[in-house]
């Protein structure tokens, strides 16, 4: 079947993927994300039609038209009071660099957490203004939550974001963080497990791709984890996999509410600390990674 304009990249890399060329001579470079969301969440206190039901202790939980509903605002609050710090005690005694994909409304609602942020020296990408799902909402909207989000996230963290995940995309979020967002690089991609270059537009995109595998949201889905030692198997299982064959990027991705309780952290923990027990692994923000593939693989010129 000819593919002629289809507007998807099935084949990728394929068989022979690009040198990676690690630094440090690295064979597997890992990434840490932290998810902070808390706070921007459906929820009628902060105009929208009816109550979060998305990613939460309440499996399967349906939206409440109208209403709060406290008992899923108060599994949100979890990760802002408590898991955050949790986790941000894990990672800066251990001196593991981290990306943050930060909701602005949800940082501007804690000084205190993007403080802690920036001033442990991690990688703070916007995760949009509103931790939403844009599937339906119009163009005009996206477009300006996209600036709101630049704009609150220079304010309160005092530096612009340099890496963008939207997560819940429209079949415009690509196109619009391409026209609008000037990003370093764009992580709303799961295609890969290297980076790569998207001429989708007239600004070619430095896709720096993310995980829903390897990643805490599992315990809270359907088939998914329910108990940190399931957790900590499949993350280093993965991380075996991408060691043996070399030159891979490992994406695990944690959210405050989920990775923030004392049984998944410590799970957590055995997975960092067994990561760094390997002299020939990278430990890197989103940011690092990006930084090595423009110098390494820039993108190529247009014909």
């Amino acid at each position: 079947m000819p593919d002629t304009g289809y507007p998807r990249d099935m084949s990728g890399y394929g068989q022979q993927p690009p040198a990676a060329n690690w630094p440090l001579e690295a064979r597997t470079v890992v990434q840490f994300v932290i998810n902070y969301e808390e706070g921007g969440e459906n929820c009628v206190l902060h105009g929208d039609a009816a109550s979060e039901a998305f990613l939460s202790e309440i499996v399967g939980a349906e939206a409440i038209p109208g209403q709060r509903h406290m008992n899923m605002e108060s599994l949100y609050e979890y990760g802002s009071r408590a898991g955050f710090w949790r986790l941000h005690r894990l990672f800066t005694e251990r001196e593991m660099p981290v990306t943050v994909f930060a909701v602005a409304m949800a940082l501007e609602r804690n000084p205190e957490v993007a403080a802690a942020m920036t001033q442990a020296g991690w990688d703070i990408a916007s995760h949009g203004y509103r931790w939403i799902d844009y599937q339906h909402i119009d163009e005009e909207t996206e477009r300006r939550h996209l600036r709101q989000a630049i704009e609150t996230h220079e304010r309160v963290c005092g530096a612009r974001p340099a890496g963008w995940y939207l997560g819940r995309c429209s079949p415009n979020s690509h196109r619009i963080a391409a026209e609008e967002g000037n990003f370093i690089y764009n992580a709303d991609s799961y295609a890969d497990d290297l980076p790569y270059w998207d001429y989708s537009f007239d600004v070619p995109q430095l896709m720096v791709p993310y995980t829903l595998d390897a990643n805490d949201m599992r315990f809270v889905t359907p088939q998914g984890f329910n108990s940190g030692s399931q957790f900590y198997d499949y993350l280093k299982d993965t991380f075996d996999v991408l060691h043996a064959e070399g030159g891979r990027m490992m994406s695990v991705g944690l959210h405050c509410r989920l990775a923030g309780r004392p049984g998944r952290t410590a799970a957590v923990a055995r997975f960092v600390d067994y990561v760094a027990s390997h002299d020939d692994a990278w430990v890197a923000t989103r940011l690092d990674i990006a930084n090595h593939w423009r110098a390494s693989h820039p993108a190529r010129a247009r014909a």
